[in-house]
């Protein structure tokens, strides 16, 4: 059974006795409430004090039976509550330490320092990918959340070294600050760059003051959910096609369609040869949309086009055929 139903349990049983046992004084020895509720105490506490009046044989006959199931039913409700809390903290300890494992053998992930509604929403898209991740958050209903939703996470305060480490900052790939508070998250870019000179920094602004100050701390990118939100609604009314297209394109839900970004390494079979000859459009009906090399973006690239280590291909298809494409890139 359950511990807390054993607890639950356990109580109901004791009250019942309580009551029974006070009931049989009042009626039995004709007793007060407060002097049977006490009888009925001392009774089943085995403490043996002093009996409120001398007891008849009835009575007599009544304690042998209320101390017969009254020891059996503490004992047992005792041991439940014992159960209860031991099993509770060595299950909540176990747990935590195979959690905290699992994020010191991570590494190449991400950390996201924020569990609120953009912070979920990154958490899910990360999830569908997949892609490694652990969570900062400091706030205890939204801890209770995390651990509903079974990703890894870290209780502290992101703006503290001691936090990032536990996190894995020195081993992560980048940081994703996601907190409400422009301050907080300049901090945590701050302390960040700090640990990892190498980490990619995305940040979010809510004032477009600090954007500036974001970059200056070490953001490599920053983005205000508020500017883009509503961009996002003017393109809606303007080019809804459009949208519907980029929603249908960039939705991990449609499994139909895909646009993703594919990292071609150096012993691919891909490398050396031009668009036309890789046969990612005749053989994947593959549409690659863009490839970036550096900090360059080539939009509609030629066939001829040649594909090289390094180079990040962005290919539109089913999404089927674009894992096929991700296997061949990387090997």
């Amino acid at each position: 059974m359950d511990p807390l139903k054993k607890v639950k349990l356990s109580l109901f049983i004791l009250i019942a006795l309580i009551s029974g046992g006070t009931l049989g004084y009042a009626v039995i020895e004709d007793w007060s409430f407060f002097e049977a509720l006490y009888m009925t105490t001392i009774t089943l506490a085995t403490v043996g004090y002093s009996e409120v009046h001398s007891l008849s044989y009835q009575g007599r006959i009544f304690t042998i039976f209320l101390i017969f199931f009254g020891v059996g039913t503490i004992a047992y409700t005792i041991g439940s509550m014992i159960q209860f809390m031991v099993e509770g903290q060595l299950y909540q300890f176990l747990g935590r330490k195979k959690v905290y494992n699992k994020i010191r053998r991570l590494k190449d992930h991400y950390v996201i320092c924020g569990y609120g509604r953009i912070g979920r929403s990154i958490c899910r898209d990360f999830a569908a990918k997949p892609l490694p991740f652990v969570v900062v958050e400091s706030n205890p209903a939204r801890i209770s959340q995390l651990s509903e939703d079974g990703y890894l996470y870290i209780e502290g305060d992101a703006t503290k070294d001691e936090v990032l480490e536990e996190a894995g900052i020195r081993e992560a790939k980048g940081l994703i600050t996601v907190v409400t508070n422009d301050a907080s998250n300049v901090f945590i870019v701050l302390t960040a760059r700090g640990m990892n000179p190498k980490l990619y920094i995305l940040a979010r602004a809510s004032e477009d003051s600090a954007e500036v100050k974001l970059k200056r701390a070490g953001a490599n990118k920053v983005i205000s959910p508020y500017t883009i939100g509503a961009h996002r609604m003017a393109q809606a009314i303007l080019r809804p096609s459009v949208v519907d297209f980029i929603d249908i394109a960039t939705g991990r839900s449609n499994l139909e369609l895909q646009l993703e970004e594919i990292p071609v390494k150096s012993n691919s079979s891909l490398v050396g040869k031009d668009l036309l000859q890789s046969g990612i459009r005749k053989d994947l009906g593959l549409i690659i949309v863009g490839i970036k090399q550096g900090g360059e973006i080539i939009f509609n690239p030629a066939a001829t086009t040649v594909i090289e280590a390094g180079h990040i291909l962005i290919a539109l298809g089913e999404y089927p055929e674009i894992k096929k494409l991700e296997a061949i890139a990387a090997t």
